[in-house]
């Protein structure tokens, strides 16, 4: 189960990302994480992007709603998405 928190009119969870992956997907849940592969190798941001990119694309919000609080420069990160709720987290987490 991913632990999460609800505060500020968003959500906020950790995720561990696997750069360097054939595509970019939610490949479900690690550790009280959310498990993703991005496509985009951990150089210059390309992977924090990427990781920006496909939060935004998987909740329906634009990508400034999407932020890394912590662990940018590492594959576990913490982040915050504004307008999120715990219902979308929970029914992307069932659907793999």
């Amino acid at each position: 189960m991913i632990q999460y928190s609800e505060k500020d009119r968003g959500l906020t969870f950790a995720v561990r990302i696997v750069p360097r992956a054939s595509h970019s997907e939610i490949a479900g849940e690690h550790n009280g994480a959310l498990r993703i592969r991005i496509a985009a190798p951990p150089v210059e941001g390309a992977a924090n992007r990427e990781l920006i990119r496909l939060l935004a694309k998987s909740f329906r919000l634009p990508q400034k709603a999407v932020e890394i609080i912590s662990g940018a420069a590492s594959k576990s990160k913490i982040v915050h998405i504004a307008g999120a709720d715990s219902a979308r987290l929970e029914q992307m987490i069932l659907l793999k």
